[in-house]
């Protein structure tokens, strides 16, 4: 993640391009008039914060700084008669951006297209990079950011995505391998003042009231082990689930569609015999079922689809909810590798296995899988949770409606406080605290999407929460920033915050119950999975568990 650059030129003239052969130029002008020469074909996009004036006379361009509102031209020297280039020319490749400033600060619909000169691109790729990142990718002219109608932009309606700064870069690539970029920052400010310096999520739609009980969990780790205690505990402290993950990879084989459950068998039995309900995660294809051998997702989602009904069928009346995947938006959740595209394979995956489970049992809660909240873009990481999120529900036209009945979230924290957002003081965890994503309310930005898409009749499921402490996992040193009593009080904090504000989050559950004692045993003891946990390494019980028990049995009146 890096910080976001904040500028502002106050009745300034800003060029965002002037291409002369395959030179850009910046141009920074106050009110005025100037002359410019260019060559034939040259084109040239300006916009002025007062008002704007313009002519071209041969291969002079003339531009008129006047007080008036913004304005904004076009400005090309005429070539040949037939508009192309003169005999023995040949234009530069470049690419410049059309209908916004660097700089500017938006609200409402915005229509940005990319004007491509000396040739025809094979594609234009648009990434917005963000609080709500998008990735658009156009292939036939007039190549407009979010597409167009016959030549008509749709326009990005900016009052769906959360206000904050962008920077919206093009990137044209043609057949010959040229390609040109061209870049753009942005403002989007339609609920605070232009000059608010922090991205801010979007107040998610709220319900007048609570309708359904929320429901509280832990994720732990029941394989191979006494799990007497740890079922005690969960119970104990008010938790009325257990989320367990589930190996695919493990519990078939040595051939496609021989199942051997083995331990699984006992840990279902023992946490339906605890009176608690069970919600699995089913991950790590069988390296048979992936194009590269890894454990990623299946390529045909019939596969995991037959896995998913055996499971269904065994297990029927002691497993309540199955969640299809685990932040399929990261690489190593994906065998290594993840991009955009992949998206709509796991929308496909989800169907399938949705048809499959409910078929066996109706009563199955069929979950979403959460995305990892994350604004990384690295095919070797990360896809952003929001673009991926966003691409989800765009496939198909919203082939993902029917599928899934309620969508996981795993809204990130980092080292700050439960309620705060970008640019509220927060931890000092330096390098954790200037994106969304390392803020426990990002999840209202999540809201707000899938109010975009119309899938706010769906209800959240946040299937990881927590606050790391101390420990030696490179990627964590947030949570050295974290005392134990501060680990509980960001708990109850969230749980409290979700309790009374989003009526639309029906169960939430605890990242995580038991690994720090897990992870002792292998010699790991501040491996940041550890760092997590409600108890220590010796299994007693941490301040964040007491509190946790504390704050549910007063919710309960016990």
């Amino acid at each position: 993640m890096s910080r976001l650059r904040r500028t502002s030129h106050p009745f300034l003239l800003l060029l965002l391009g002037i291409v002369i052969g395959a030179a850009t130029m910046p141009l920074l002008m106050r009110a005025g008039q100037q002359f410019f020469a260019l060559a034939p074909g040259d084109t040239m996009m300006v916009t002025c914060e007062t008002g704007l004036g313009s002519a071209v006379s041969g291969t002079q361009a003339r531009l008129d700084c006047a007080p008036a509102n913004a304005a904004a031209t076009k400005l090309t020297v005429p070539t040949a008669a037939t508009g192309a280039a003169s005999a023995g020319q040949s234009s530069a490749w470049s690419v410049s951006l059309a209908g916004i400033t660097d700089g500017q600060a938006v609200r409402g619909p915005l229509a940005v297209e990319a004007l491509v000169s000396g040739g025809t691109a094979e594609t234009v790729v648009f990434t917005l990079d963000g609080p709500a990142p998008a990735r658009h990718t156009e292939r036939r002219p007039p190549y407009f950011f979010l597409g167009d109608d016959n030549g008509i932009a749709r326009g990005w309606d900016t009052a769906a995505a959360p206000d904050g700064d962008y920077t919206l870069t093009v990137t044209a690539s043609d057949t010959n391998g040229r390609s040109a970029q061209a870049r753009a920052r942005l403002r989007i400010a339609n609920r605070t003042a232009a000059s608010t310096a922090a991205a801010q999520p979007v107040p998610a739609a709220q319900s007048a009231a609570r309708t359904t009980e929320l429901q509280y969990g832990a994720v732990a780790h029941l394989f191979y082990l006494d799990r007497t205690e740890p079922l005690v505990l969960a119970r104990d402290a008010g938790f009325g689930w257990i989320r367990q993950q589930v190996h695919w990879k493990d519990l078939e084989g040595p051939q496609p569609g021989n199942y051997a459950w083995g331990e699984l068998d006992p840990l279902v039995d023992s946490v339906h015999g605890a009176g608690l309900k069970l919600l699995l995660s089913v991950v790590r294809s069988p390296g048979w079922y992936t194009a590269d051998g890894s454990d990623g997702m299946p390529q045909d989602p019939k596969a995991l689809g037959n896995f998913m009904a055996a499971l269904a069928e065994r297990y029927k009346g002691k497993v309540q909810a199955i969640e299809v995947w685990n932040e399929q938006n990261l690489a190593h959740e994906n065998g290594g590798r993840i991009t955009i595209e992949d998206a709509g394979r796991y929308v496909e995956i989800l169907k399938e296995s949705y048809a499959r489970i409910k078929a066996v049992d109706p009563s199955i809660i069929v979950v979403a899988a959460a995305p990892a909240s994350t604004g990384i873009n690295d095919p070797l990481h990360a896809v952003s949770d929001v673009a991926y999120l966003e691409a989800m529900y765009s496939y198909g036209n919203g082939a993902i409606r029917g599928a899934f009945d309620v969508q996981g979230v795993h809204p990130g924290a980092a080292a700050n406080p439960p309620e705060t957002l970008v640019g509220d003081i927060t931890s000092p965890a330096a390098g954790w605290t200037d994106h969304p994503t390392f803020y426990f309310r990002h999840i209202e930005n999540v809201r707000a999407l899938m109010a975009k898409y119309g899938l706010d009749n769906k209800p959240v499921w946040i299937t990881e929460f927590g606050w790391a402490t101390q420990n030696t996992s490179p990627g964590y040193e947030f949570g050295n920033a974290v005392s134990y009593q501060q680990q509980a009080d960001y708990i109850v904090g969230a749980m409290k915050l979700t309790h009374e504000r989003y009526p639309w989050v029906e169960a939430m559950f605890v990242w995580n119950l038991n690994f720090a004692p897990l992870k002792a045993k292998e010699g790991q003891p501040l491996h940041e999975q550890a760092s997590f946990s409600l108890l220590d390494a010796s299994g007693k019980a941490r301040p964040a568990y007491n509190a946790v028990k504390r704050y549910l049995g007063a919710l309960r009146g016990r």
